[in-house]
């Protein structure tokens, strides 16, 4: 190595040590400041990582001067993020959303919209067809909706992970990362065979290695954090912030239980019982699926780069590429997680949104009033309001 590359090394490895104390210094400052800069953030990630991504599609367009192919794709991104934040709004405040005079056709004819939205673009992606390149113009338009399912789509459950607690993003994202670190360590340590060709330098010891380290820090991480309300409270207001003291009741899972041992495992432990919160035992899952399944999304990257024959898909951070080189394995973490969240752990109870929600769009006025009537007679007579506001609605009842 000549003394010119040894400068050039050292001198990215600096850029590159410099911007990821800055990047995990912004993080903790944003998830400390509250939920809506997180979600904020991941905002910023799905929009620039889809930037990336359609970018190695778009220089062919460009070259052919083939007209609207980039418009149309910023045009499906829109319609796509509307449908789905609206999807999310609808659903996590449904009590705000559905009372308001303005928002309420909008909540109930959500879907249709964005369905009508997303036909206008079709429609125009079909007029701008044009003799000679149907071929290339069908495999962009295929490309973009593979990149917004794998970006756009994954990247938003992720942001549905925050609405139902801090926990639910940070555990996964934090499981990635230390596997990440700890599949490099035990590679270069003791890695000999080779895991898959499409990255050479990824090794059967290293992929071993770190997923049982990513176990056992993740059953630590888990500790520390159902400690802390801030944490594990679902979203009720985007004023909170690590600082102002939130409070909730908590899911079961964070809470201690107790659990009888098999009996073929008394004689180990010398245990009948175990007293443990249930969160650990879906860590496990939770840190296997970022040790041996999220690696695929990282190596699905690899195989991308190597057919548009690039390094990094941008240079967005210094030193380490674009924003997609660092959340190729995220995206497939934070979908999972999501699907598990609602899968095994959520509380699947009626909420008085949810009630609310069947109430508008299922009964009639009549039938919306003779229902609030009778739920303040009721109130009434367990003594929680008074007679005078028992009199009015009655009034508008009868009215």
């Amino acid at each position: 190595m000549t003394k010119a590359e040894s400068e050039k090394r050292r001198q990215n490895f600096i850029v590159r040590a410099i911007w990821t104390v800055v990047m995990i210094a912004g993080f903790f400052i944003l998830l400390a400041a509250g939920h809506i800069w997180i979600i904020s953030l991941i905002s910023a990630i799905q929009i620039f990582t889809y930037k990336e991504v359609i970018a190695l599609a778009s220089i062919p367009s460009q070259e052919k001067m083939l007209p609207y192919g980039k418009a149309l794709n910023w045009y499906f991104l829109g319609t796509t993020i509307y449908f789905l934040y609206g999807e999310s709004v609808i659903f996590f405040f449904k009590q705000a959303v559905l009372v308001d005079a303005y928002l309420l056709p909008l909540a109930i004819h959500h879907r249709f919209i964005s369905y009508m939205l997303y036909i206008v673009g079709f429609m125009f992606f079909v007029t701008t067809l044009e003799k000679g390149y149907y071929k290339f113009q069908f495999s962009q338009f295929a490309f973009t909706h593979v990149t917004l399912l794998f970006v756009v789509v994954q990247a938003h459950f992720i942001m549905n992970n925050i609405f139902s607690g801090m926990f639910w993003f940070f555990l996964p994202a934090s499981l990635v990362i230390i596997n990440d670190i700890f599949a490099y360590l035990c590679g270069i340590t003791f890695g000999r065979t080779q895991l898959i060709a499409i990255s050479p330098k990824k090794t059967v010891e290293g992929f071993v290695g770190a997923w049982i380290s990513t176990i056992l820090f993740g059953m630590i991480l888990s500790h520390v954090l159902i400690k802390w309300n801030y944490m594990i409270c679902p979203v009720k207001d985007f004023s909170e912030n690590a600082f102002s003291g939130m409070e909730c009741i908590p899911n079961p899972v964070f809470t201690i239980q107790t659990f009888k041992i098999p009996d073929y495992l008394q004689v180990l432990v010398k245990k009948q019982t175990l007293s443990v919160a249930p969160i650990h035992f879906h860590v496990i899952v939770l840190s296997t699926f970022a040790s041996l399944i999220a690696p695929f999304g990282g190596f699905f990257a690899s195989g991308l780069k190597r057919t548009f024959k690039i390094k990094d898909f941008g240079d967005t951070i210094p030193g380490h590429g674009g924003i997609t080189d660092r959340m190729d394995c995220q995206f497939l973490m934070g979908f999972f997680s999501y699907i598990y969240y609602d899968s095994f752990i959520a509380s699947q109870h009626l909420d008085p949104g949810s009630v609310l929600q069947i109430a508008i769009q299922s009964l009639t006025l009549e039938e919306q009033l003779q229902l609030t009537a009778s739920l303040h007679k009721y109130l009434f007579n367990q003594g929680y309001i008074n007679g005078n506001t028992l009199n009015c609605l009655d009034t508008v009842w009868k009215a």
